[in-house]
């Protein structure tokens, strides 16, 4: 099956992704990814490997979690990343959004015991949720509303985040 027809096997007529199915594709994932950080009011939760994929590194994504941090009063994001090197040095418009939002922004670097866990997820509001099953597998579900899932992403992320060696300092000096 081609990569084309692969990414639109989920989507119905008018393009749409079908939320609560599993899913295929690069492109599909990334809207995926939108749709939940659009939906986000209060929290986001994000753990990732790296940010290699997803688009992270892209205006998109960076416009869209700058959105939700500037435009939400109450806005937290807190991201565990298994190497946060790349979110260092290869997403620099995401890292720049660490200094002007420490207030509402945390990011960790996940210790030795969490980094052969190989799926990524994004949670918002607790509710709303993107579980790439495989990271080196476009192969996701998505779900909005989904409170009974999305508990047990909060569930595993609270896992991760006793599981997290250090945060991710804007200085050099980690002050």
């Amino acid at each position: 099956m081609s990569e084309t027809s692969e990414e639109n096997t989920r989507t119905d007529k008018s393009g749409q992704l079908n939320a609560g199915e599993v899913m295929l594709g690069e492109r599909n994932y990334e809207a995926a990814l939108d749709l939940v950080i659009a939906r986000a009011e209060r929290e986001l939760l994000i753990f990732d490997q790296d940010f290699s994929r997803g688009a992270y590194g892209g205006s998109a994504r960076y416009e869209r979690i700058r959105d939700f941090l500037a435009n939400k009063p109450h806005a937290r994001l807190v991201v565990i990343l298994q190497d946060a090197s790349r979110f260092q040095a290869g997403c620099p418009r995401l890292f720049s959004l660490l200094q002007l939002y420490s207030h509402a922004m945390t990011v960790f670097q996940a210790s030795e015991q969490v980094r052969s866990a190989k799926d990524t997820f994004v949670l918002a509001d607790q509710a709303h949720y993107v579980r790439r099953f495989h990271i080196d597998q476009a192969r996701f579900k998505y779900d909005m509303q989904d409170t009974e899932t999305a508990g047990m992403l909060n569930m595993r992320f609270d896992e991760l985040m006793q599981a997290t060696s250090h945060t991710v300092s804007i200085s050099t000096l980690g002050l």
